[in-house]
């Protein structure tokens, strides 16, 4: 079968261009990890199973010699900007994570929790991007049964069964979470929780409340999406958008932030769909790089017309199956965001808890089937791109 010919959708390493701000250093990085790990209470809080994960961080990163970087823990950019935000007694277990997120999937190894959990505050969506499944009318109609928002006491029950679990989790996935209208308790619920929680926003709806709910919360990353830093090119992709009102609202949050928390240890980034020659990340820099600490592009990905795409006879098996799990408003446990309308769905939280669906044999079998090359043989995964 001939190989499609769009580019591969490597979502450890998604950023197709990315600036940062200059206010880290690798080699200061690095002398701080070799300081926590002299320390003889690093790992008091830590299990057996996470100090052995512990310890091949830091062989991998000052003790190895090997010239294979495949399996090999390494410390990018992005990443050192995260561990600027852990205390010295965070840091061992960000590493830990980290590793889980970065290594357990190339090594096809799984233990009981996801490395990385994104939930769905909400599906609906007021964009329209036109790269985006929220173009599909057999997604979005009503009747389909796909739109709605999460209620606080499911957002709770997954909330209460990752802390302590999973590290790295996100909200976000199919629809704008600004949208959930219990998302500012759902905010103050994640308080001091995680080490690392994402929020993903088109920014539209950031009003004071809400950057303030953002701020006081456990967000350590918020991504405000964007995909162009003028008119008309801003709208066009971006449907029922207006760059203005993105401005605006993204201004706030930064005098907010700059008043009310100046100490506060969380990264800003805007970061957008590299979807045309149009786009340009030296235009992005010139209007976001004042208000945000990175400014982004990531890989297009044609997930928006995916269920009616020939296979495209790509054999590698899927690292999303290995790194993150999603749980959808209603309570659905799917393996990836691409699979919008859910045909791989493992089950509900409702109904099992997170350990169970991560490790549940339908999830088992899906993976067997990526790594045997039979990944032709799953709808959407025989016409996805990403590896």
């Amino acid at each position: 079968m001939k190989k499609d010919s769009r580019p591969v959708y490597q979502k450890q390493n998604s950023f197709f261009e990315i600036r940062h701000k200059d206010n880290n250093s690798l080699a200061e990085t690095l002398e701080r990890i070799k300081s926590v790990r002299k320390r003889d209470d690093f790992s008091e809080k830590m299990s057996q199973a996470h100090k052995q994960i512990f310890n091949q961080v830091c062989n991998d990163l000052f003790d190895s010699d090997s010239k294979d970087q495949f399996n090999q823990f390494s410390l990018n950019p992005s990443v050192v900007e995260e561990i600027a935000t852990c205390s010295d007694s965070d840091l061992p277990r960000y590493l830990v994570h980290r590793y889980r997120y970065e290594i357990f999937p190339q090594l096809k190894t799984l233990d009981e929790y996801p490395p990385y959990l994104q939930i769905e505050p909400s599906s609906i969506c007021n964009f329209r991007c036109i790269f985006c499944f929220e173009t599909d009318p057999t997604f979005t109609d009503k009747a389909s049964g796909f739109m709605g928002q999460m209620t606080l006491e499911l957002f709770k029950k997954i909330i209460d069964q990752a802390a302590g679990n999973i590290e790295f989790l996100s909200l976000a996935s199919r629809g704008e979470p600004m949208i959930c209208k219990d998302i500012v308790p759902m905010l103050e619920y994640t308080r001091g929780k995680f080490l690392n929680l994402k929020l993903n926003t088109n920014a539209s709806l950031l009003d004071e409340e809400k950057c303030h709910a953002i701020l006081s919360g456990g967000v350590k990353t918020i991504v405000f999406s964007a995909d162009a830093a003028e008119e008309p090119l801003y709208s066009k992709f971006r449907v029922n958008g207006k760059l203005s009102v993105i401005l605006d609202n993204i201004e706030r949050f930064q005098k907010i932030r700059q008043t009310s928390y100046p100490d506060l240890p969380v990264i800003t980034r805007v970061s957008g769909v590299k979807f045309s020659d149009e786009q340009d990340l030296d235009s992005m820099q010139k209007v976001w790089g004042g208000l945000v600490d990175q400014v982004a592009f990531v890989k297009y990905n044609p997930w928006e017309n995916v269920y009616n795409q020939p296979a495209n006879g790509l054999d590698k098996a899927c690292s999303d199956l290995w790194r993150r799990m999603f749980v959808w408003w209603d309570g659905k446990a799917n393996p990836c965001d691409v699979d919008y309308k859910s045909t791989l769905s493992q089950g509900s939280i409702k109904e099992f808890d997170l350990s169970k669906l991560w490790r549940s044999s339908n999830y088992e079998t899906l993976r067997s089937d990526h790594i045997e090359s039979k990944r032709k043989n799953r709808n959407p995964c025989s016409a996805c791109t990403v590896v």
